[in-house]
C-alpha cells in the first residue's frame, strides 16, 4: 500500500465508531483549548511588558545612582543619617526619599569605568503650576526621556530635541481638566509652566504642546510632562538662579550606556565595577525581570493543568484504537495475509492516532482563538480600560502551531501501544477470530 493510500485509508477508518472518536476528540479539544488560552495569555502578557519596555529604555542603558550608606560604611537598610549631600531622588517611593547626589566628578568617574561608553546625568525639575490660558492652574512634574526610551502617544508627536522652541508631551490626564478638548485638539496649544527659582522669584515659561501621552503600566510621563532639550534648559535655568555655582550641577541619577551586545555576565561584571567605586546600577530587566518571572510562573502553572488534561486525553486514544484493533481482527490478518509488512500495520494505527489528536488540537486552537480574542476584546473596553495596549489573549502563530505539533505528537504516542498489538497480530490467527 502506497503511503498516500494508507494516510487516507487511516482517516477513513478513523470515523468506523463515530460516537466514540468523538468522545476522544472532546476530551483532546479540552486540552488543546485550555493550552491555547494559557500559551495566548502569557504571550499578551509578555507583549505588553516588552512594549512598556521601550517606554522604560533602551537595553543597553543602565540607570546609576550613588550607593547611599550609614555611617559604618555599611549599604543602609533602616533610617539613614542626614547628608548635606542628598536630593530627592525624583523616583516613585517613601515622600522625602532622597540619593546623594552625583557630581562632575562622579560623572568623570563613571566615564573613566571600563565598559561604560557614555554617561548622561538626569536634571531634576520641579515646577510650581502647568496652566492653559487663564484656567486652573495643575500640579505637574517634569519626566525625562533617555536614549532608547518611548512614549506612547495618544496624540501627536514626541518632542524634538533638535529644535529651538519650547516643546512639551502633555499627559492625556491633564487634557479636559485644562480645558484642552481632546487629545487632538490639545496638540499645537500653548501652556503656561510656573517655576520657583532659590530666589523665591516665579518665572513663568510658555510653551507648545506637541503631543498627548496615554495611560500605561510604565509611562514616563505619569503625572509629569515631558520636555524636549530647549524647554527643559529653560525650565532648569530658571530654577537655578540664585543656586551657587558649585550646587547647580547635582544630579539625583545618570544614564550610563555600555555595548549594546554586552552579555549578561558582562553586565553583571560592569555592576560589580560600578560597585567597588560607590555606584549603583540597573537595567530595564533588573526593573521588569520579576514581574516578568510571576508572569511566567502563573502561565507555567496553567499550561500544567492543560497538559494533564492531555495526558487524560490520551487513555482515550488509548481505549479508542484498542477497540478498533480488537474489532478490526480479521481485517488486519486479511491486510497482513495479502503482504502488508508490520510496520504498514503499525504505521496504519499510528497515523490514526495522529490524526484523531490533529482533530481535537485544530477544533480546540480555533475555538480558544475565537473565545480568547472575544474575551480580550470585552477586558480592553472595561476592566483593562485604564491599561490601553494591552491584549490580554494574544495569539503568536508560531506557539499555535507547536500546540498542535505536540498535541498530535501525544497521540501518537498513545497510539503506539495499539498500534504495536496490531502490528503483532498473526494472520493466521486473525483470520478464525470470531
Amino acid at each position: 500500500m502506497r503511503t498516500v493510500d494508507l494516510i487516507g485509508s487511516a482517516v477513513s477508518n478513523t470515523f468506523r465508531s463515530k460516537t466514540r472518536t468523538i468522545l476522544t476528540i472532546l476530551a483532546i479539544f479540552v486540552g488543546a483549548f485550555t493550552l491555547t488560552l494559557t500559551s495566548g495569555l502569557g504571550t499578551g502578557i509578555n507583549a505588553y511588558i516588552d512594549d512598556t519596555v521601550t517606554s522604560i529604555g533602551a537595553a543597553d542603558v543602565m540607570t546609576v545612582t550613588k550607593t547611599q550608606e550609614s555611617a559604618t560604611g555599611v549599604a543602609a537598610d533602616g533610617p539613614v543619617e542626614y547628608d548635606p549631600d542628598a536630593i530627592a531622588s525624583g523616583q516613585p517611593g517613601p515622600p522625602g526619599s532622597t540619593v546623594v547626589a552625583l557630581t562632575p566628578a562622579d560623572l568623570d568617574t563613571l566615564n573613566g569605568i571600563e565598559g561604560v561608553t557614555d554617561v548622561v546625568p538626569t536634571r531634576s525639575i520641579s515646577p510650581d503650576y502647568i496652566q492653559a490660558d487663564d484656567g486652573t492652574k495643575y500640579v505637574i512634574g517634569v519626566g525625562s526621556l533617555i536614549a532608547g526610551q518611548t512614549i506612547q502617544l495618544e496624540a501627536g508627536t514626541e518632542p524634538d530635541d533638535s529644535a529651538a522652541d519650547l516643546q512639551l508631551v502633555l499627559p492625556v490626564s491633564f487634557v479636559e481638566p485644562m480645558g484642552l478638548g481632546d487629545a487632538a485638539s490639545a496638540v499645537g496649544q500653548t501652556v503656561s509652566i510656573a517655576i520657583t527659582d532659590a530666589e523665591r522669584t516665579q518665572h513663568v515659561v510658555d510653551a507648545t504642546v506637541v503631543g498627548v501621552a496615554e495611560e500605561g503600566l510604565a509611562s514616563p510621563t505619569g503625572a509629569s510632562l515631558v520636555p524636549n532639550t530647549a524647554l527643559s534648559d529653560e525650565l532648569f535655568d530658571a530654577q537655578s538662579m540664585g543656586v551657587p555655582a558649585d550646587q547647580v550641577e547635582r544630579y539625583a541619577q545618570a544614564s550610563v550606556f555600555f555595548d549594546p551586545s554586552a552579555t549578561d555576565d558582562e553586565i553583571s561584571a560592569l555592576k560589580d565595577r560600578l560597585a567597588d567605586v560607590g555606584f549603583t546600577g540597573s537595567t530595564v530587566a533588573d526593573q521588569l525581570g520579576m514581574f516578568k518571572t510571576v508572569i511566567d510562573g502563573i502561565v507555567l502553572v496553567l499550561n500544567a493543568f492543560a497538559i494533564i488534561a492531555l495526558l487524560a486525553a490520551s487513555f482515550g486514544i488509548v481505549n479508542t484504537l484498542f477497540m478498533s484493533v480488537q474489532e478490526r481482527t480479521r481485517e488486519i490478518g486479511l491486510m497482513k495475509a495479502m503482504g502488508m509488512g508490520n510496520g504498514r500495520v503499525f504505521s496504519l494505527f499510528s497515523i490514526e492516532a495522529a490524526f484523531i489528536g490533529f482533530l481535537g488540537s485544530a477544533i480546540g486552537v480555533a475555538i480558544a482563538m475565537l473565545a480568547g480574542s472575544a474575551l480580550s476584546s470585552v477586558l480592553s473596553t472595561s476592566l483593562l480600560s485604564n491599561l490601553p495596549g494591552l491584549t490580554l489573549i494574544a495569539f503568536d502563530p508560531a506557539s499555535i502551531l507547536v500546540i498542535i505539533v505536540v498535541v498530535m505528537a501525544i497521540a501518537f504516542l498513545a497510539g503506539t501501544l495499539p498500534a504495536a498489538r496490531a502490528a503483532r497480530a498473526d494472520p493466521v490467527d486473525s483470520l478464525r477470530y470470531e
